[in-house]
């Protein structure tokens, strides 16, 4: 990959490098991804954040820390830090990262025609499978879990 390419791109707010990958977020999407980047984490319980939290969020995502808390969240993530930065030796920075590049990479690989958004009318799951009906993605890795950490409002 030439250095300096953009693999994806919603906007020029956020620009993160990810495992070799360089991808360019507007504000929204960045804060949208990092929240259902949160509520998979089972960091927080549902996306129904406030802005003030959804700031802290996106400032941890992208600059691996927060500067001064905007919010209780905010607080919470800074006062148990010790005991939430690492979870069984899992990087939460890491984790909110790898999320976020994790839907990117599939939207744009979806909006390259390369994967097709399949739907499972048992499960209630959406997953992703190629176009030629190749090897179905049924699920992606399994991610680790801070609910036992999880902030409480």
């Amino acid at each position: 990959m030439p250095q300096g390419e953009i693999n994806y791109t919603s906007g020029n707010d956020y620009m993160l490098e990810f495992l070799g990958y360089r991808f360019a977020f507007g504000s929204d999407d960045f804060r949208e991804r990092v929240t259902a980047a949160a509520v998979k984490l089972d960091l927080v319980a549902d996306s129904d954040l406030d802005e003030d939290e959804a700031l802290d969020l996106v400032e941890l995502a992208a600059e691996s820390r927060i500067e001064e808390p905007r919010s209780p969240l905010g607080r919470y993530l800074m006062r148990h830090w010790e005991r939430l930065s690492l979870n069984d030796g899992e990087s939460l920075v890491y984790w909110l990262r790898k999320l976020v590049f994790r839907g990117a990479y599939l939207d744009h690989r979806v909006k390259e025609d390369l994967l097709e958004v399949t739907f499972d009318e048992v499960t209630g799951d959406f997953g992703y499978a190629e176009p030629e009906g190749g090897r179905a993605l049924l699920e992606l890795a399994p991610t680790p879990s801070w609910r036992s950490l999880q902030f409480k409002r």
